[in-house]
């Protein structure tokens, strides 16, 4: 099976991969940055990296694809002074532009799978039914992707391609924090389980790491 995973040089990412490769899967991570060995570099809200990610995958097909990468800058933001337009756009450009431009690219090389799968990390606090306040950026990214992932479910059920839209759980990253409750690890594997059981019957679902189905 081959697999793409963008963001995956750490966290949730990075666990994806390694635990892919051990499964003995043919596994490619990207990192924004110039990446190390067995990564490939791309900027996913850059349609000029996107490009030069579909010129180095070529005309091979592409299983499963899944959309990682993300950015969560609002934490500790204050309502009065703080979410600045520049902070919106980072997000929205990497959260949600950043997934559709993925598949944009990888369109092609999923449509030569049978069966291809396209994963997108998004989280519960793209639900509406948690609305608890506060970042709202990171929210209204993630709300966004999750009803990206809606749609496209919808527009690729023709080619036989299954979206489906995950919450890894509160996991323990630079992004979750020391105090999450689920480790790389098993966040991981539940997705992994998640990933393996999407099908055309499930298509677009809302689903957190361990099966449960989530609030949209």
């Amino acid at each position: 099976m081959s697999i793409l995973i963008t963001g995956a040089n750490r966290g949730i990412g990075q666990a994806l991969r390694l635990a892919y490769q051990e499964a003995g899967q043919d596994v490619t991570g990207t990192m924004r940055t110039a990446p190390a060995e067995g990564y490939v570099q791309l900027d996913v809200a850059d349609p000029a990296s996107q490009a030069a990610l579909g010129r180095h995958w070529g005309d091979r097909s592409l299983d499963l694809l899944i959309c990682n990468a993300g950015i969560y800058p609002d934490k500790g933001q204050k309502l009065e002074t703080g979410y600045p337009a520049e902070m919106w756009a980072e997000a929205m450009a990497t959260n949600v532009t950043g997934v559709f431009l993925t598949v944009q690219t990888m369109l092609p090389a999923l449509r030569r799978a049978k069966g291809a799968k396209i994963a997108i990390i998004s989280s519960q606090m793209a639900s509406d039914a948690r609305a608890p306040g506060g970042s709202y950026i990171y929210r209204a990214s993630k709300a966004a992707a999750l009803n990206l992932g809606r749609n496209l479910a919808k527009d690729l059920q023709a080619d036989g391609i299954s979206v489906g839209i995950y919450h890894p759980g509160w996991v323990r990253t630079d992004m979750g924090g020391r105090m999450a409750d689920v480790s790389v690890e098993e966040a991981a594997a539940g997705l992994i389980a998640r990933f393996a059981a999407l099908s055309p019957v499930t298509t677009g679902a809302f689903e957190a790491f361990d099966g449960e189905a989530m609030a949209y």
